[in-house]
């Protein structure tokens, strides 16, 4: 039965990914991991993003249009299905997928860490980056969002669990991405992700890396173009996969992790999952 980690690194463009992350790029080249491009639905917009990645819906059909409007939202995600098939789930997220998926609003000390057995999201352990600006970062160190999965893997038993860190968004709008910070932040990712990487693969998960959105060289996104859209999606598993060269669709993303799990995926995600069982 398969286990699964999906890791979201916020805002990333594809061209940083390629050239900043050497552990991944590394595993890629001793044939580990697999890499493609995968691009952004429109807007690529944060929380238009996350919406999608777990319900495979596009935002003009879940309505989720920027950051300021979170809401419950009423179609079936990855969370749900899961669940429903006795699956127990796992999110070390913002406090945005606790709302789309769990309830809101958000209360900071009822749902800042729950345990809830009934789903949807069985053990939900989450940050609000609150008092966030340009000049005051407000992220949780990665290294504590990475420790925090995997002890909701080896104390909790996940099957699926999903990891989200602004780190590289917010200090892609402050200092943009072709500069010193930015290499610097990059390669401090890859160097703290890696061993939890090659821990969760010994503990038998599958794991993905990805992006919501990417960036450009202005720090922005929400728009078109391969700098705010695209981003690269590595895949530590034995699935059959397409062509390197296909761009993966992240509506995609959702009916291909219930695919891959084996779970039936829902009638309202319409994109082909690019896993198999």
């Amino acid at each position: 039965m398969t286990k699964l980690l999906l890791i979201i690194l916020d805002g990333v463009p594809y061209a940083n990914w390629r050239r900043l992350f050497g552990n991944l790029e590394g595993w890629v080249q001793s044939g580990e991991a697999r890499v493609w491009r995968m691009r952004s639905v429109l807007p690529s917009t944060s929380a238009s993003c996350y919406a999608s990645i777990h319900t495979g819906l596009p935002p003009q059909v879940h309505r989720i249009w920027d950051n300021a409007d979170i809401r419950r939202l009423e179609f079936p995600d990855v969370f749900s299905e899961l669940s429903k098939a006795g699956r127990k789930t796992g999110a070390v997220t913002h406090s945005y997928w606790s709302e789309f998926f769990n309830r809101a609003p958000f209360d900071v000390v009822r749902d800042i860490e729950y345990d809830e057995p009934g789903g949807p999201i069985t053990h939900g352990r989450f940050h609000t980056m609150h008092g966030y600006g340009h000049a005051n970062q407000m992220t949780p160190a990665d290294y504590d969002l990475f420790g925090t999965l995997t002890r909701l893997a080896e104390v909790q038993g996940i099957d699926y669990g999903i990891l989200h860190t602004c780190t590289l968004d917010s200090m892609g709008h402050r200092f943009f991405h072709d500069c010193e910070e930015m290499d610097h932040a990059c390669f401090a990712m890859d160097a703290t992700l890696a061993p939890f990487i090659d821990s969760w693969r010994r503990g038998g998960f599958e794991v993905i890396v990805t992006a919501d959105h990417g960036q450009d060289a202005r720090g922005h996104h929400g728009g078109t173009g391969e700098a705010q859209q695209d981003f690269a999606f590595y895949y530590f598993g034995a699935s059959p996969m397409p062509a390197p060269d296909v761009v993966l669709d992240q509506l995609a993303l959702a009916p291909s992790i219930l695919t891959r799990m084996g779970i039936p995926v829902p009638a309202t995600m319409k994109a082909a999952p690019f896993f198999a069982v």
